[in-house]
């Protein structure tokens, strides 16, 4: 039984992905007998499935430290440093986002909240595993689709309704962009599996050697950065973030980049015939293509953030220019053969900054769900006023944060953007070059919105009272972010040892 011995290795390479979609399952199959015809639940409910999603995301946990290192290809899915390091970004995000919804779901609609979640780091890790372009299609629609049932469930206001509905008519478009640039290559390659697509392009067999690929490559490019809010695909970004809740604004603002830098990775260096991503090199078209969209991005995105009044409007453009940053590291990616683990190269500068910008941003939002209620959540500037004289431990895991989104010593978000400033240096080309100024020149706008947040808190008495209500579970994400973003700075090798092994410049 040849097919059932293939099917068996294939599911012992996605043991933690099977944990947490069987979680999925139970959950949506279970919750609609738990709540009565009139909407009605058990108090408390919320924390059962709490309690459950983190078990699920643990028993993961666990199953992804198990599995090896090694590469490993059986089927649709292959099992590298890559995707192992994607895994792993992907989990502790699900930790830090579970405890963020803890405090912002009801116990009506817990079930639905925590198991879209789960689907979303399900689906992450699946796009970093896929060895096939129908593999990753559907690991981005798997994030893609709990992503609406999300941010609408639960909310009644129409700032959220409207927030939803743009994101998922715009997202829709995004997919069929995506779908359509994957079926040019599978047209053009005649092959959907990511192995003999890069094989066939190595060998240049006919179809690879005209502009028919980049044409394909660019329509994909551009359907992903919708998911990486990268301009001129970026505009629903502010709206959204400001009609859902933080938990949501959390997720929206961190997990859709990881899968699309994870897609990009996966597609990019494969139709250049590069035998991994550390072989691979953008082509002269395509390094002038992200050294574009960087530059604007970044540019365009702090200087619209330093006009906000509204906080989370703040966040939003804030977390297009931090795509504008991790696009430098595409445009100066280079070619290595793995001699130098430590040398900074764009790939690896990357992968660093990922999860370093993930705990900054989800450690933001988890203090402004910490701060706020119910009945108000913290939207605008003058929110933050006097926050530290009412909630001093959370405006202090604020500031941290702030400080490491800045790119200010001493945090994690310093080095991460220092690596990437390198890495652009290092190229030693104009255009390289003029990306590492922008960048520094991007750093120092972006410190001067982040740190009026921190005059705020600090400088400025509180004009709008916000009741205190215990949100332990915020509070615990937000301060566990902070320490991180010390810690980082502190011993940063280890994570840069593991990002420079997801990129094959180091033996895992």
């Amino acid at each position: 039984m040849p097919a059932f011995n293939e099917l068996n290795q294939a599911a012992g390479l996605i043991i933690p992905e099977i944990i947490l979609i069987a979680t999925v399952c139970i959950m949506f199959l279970t919750a609609p007998f738990l709540v009565s015809e009139n909407g009605s639940s058990a108090a408390g409910l919320k924390h059962r499935w709490g309690a459950l999603t983190l078990l699920a995301l643990l028993c993961s946990t666990f199953a992804w430290l198990k599995s090896p290192l090694t590469d490993g290809s059986v089927g649709p899915f292959e099992v590298d440093a890559f995707a192992w390091y994607i895994r792993g970004i992907a989990l502790v995000s699900g930790f830090l986002l579970t405890l963020i919804l803890w405090d912002q779901t009801d116990d009506t609609h817990a079930a639905e909240n925590f198991a879209c979640l789960l689907a979303t780091i399900a689906g992450t890790s699946f796009v970093a595993l896929a060895n096939d372009l129908i593999g990753i299609f559907l690991g981005l629609e798997l994030v893609s689709i709990p992503t609406y049932i999300l941010l609408y469930l639960g909310r009644s206001d129409w700032m959220s309704r409207e927030a939803t509905i743009k994101y998922f008519l715009l997202s829709i478009f995004s997919s069929a962009m995506v779908l359509f640039g994957l079926a040019w290559i599978y047209g053009i390659a005649g092959t959907t599996n990511l192995s003999a697509i890069a094989d066939r392009a190595h060998r240049a067999i006919p179809g690879f050697e005209h502009g028919m690929l980049l044409v394909a490559q660019i329509i994909m490019i551009a359907g992903i950065s919708f998911r990486l809010t990268a301009v001129p695909f970026h505009f629903y970004a502010p709206d959204v973030f400001q009609g859902v809740a933080p938990s949501a604004s959390a997720m929206l603002s961190f997990v859709p980049k990881v899968v699309g830098f994870a897609a990009l990775l996966q597609i990019l260096p494969l139709c250049a015939g590069a035998d991994g991503i550390a072989a691979w090199a953008p082509t002269k078209n395509q390094a002038w293509l992200f050294s574009t969209m960087a530059l604007i991005t970044m540019t365009f995105g702090n200087v619209m953030a330093f006009r906000q009044t509204s906080v989370l409007r703040m966040l939003a453009w804030s977390s297009i220019s931090h795509a504008g940053y991790m696009l430098v590291g595409l445009a100066v990616a280079t070619q290595h053969g793995g001699e130098h683990p430590n040398e900074a190269s764009g790939q690896a500068a990357l992968m660093f900054y990922l999860p370093i910008y993930g705990l900054m941003s989800i450690g933001v939002f988890a203090v402004l769900a910490a701060a706020g209620n119910r009945s108000r959540m913290l939207r605008s500037l003058e929110d933050l006023h006097g926050l530290s004289q009412t909630r001093p431990a959370l405006a202090l895991a604020m500031a941290v944060c702030v400080f490491g989104l800045s790119g200010l010593p001493p945090t994690g978000g310093f080095l991460g953007k220092l690596n990437l400033f390198v890495a652009a240096w290092v190229v030693n080309s104009q255009l390289s070059r003029t990306l590492a100024i922008a960048l520094a020149a991007n750093a120092v706008v972006a410190a001067a919105y982040y740190l009026r947040l921190i005059g705020l808190m600090y400088f400025e008495t509180p004009k709008t009272i916000v009741d205190p209500e215990p949100r332990p579970a915020s509070a615990v994400a937000g301060a566990f972010c902070a320490v991180s973003a010390l810690l980082l700075f502190a011993s940063p090798q280890w994570l840069w040892n593991a990002a420079a092994a997801a990129v094959s410049l180091v033996t895992a």
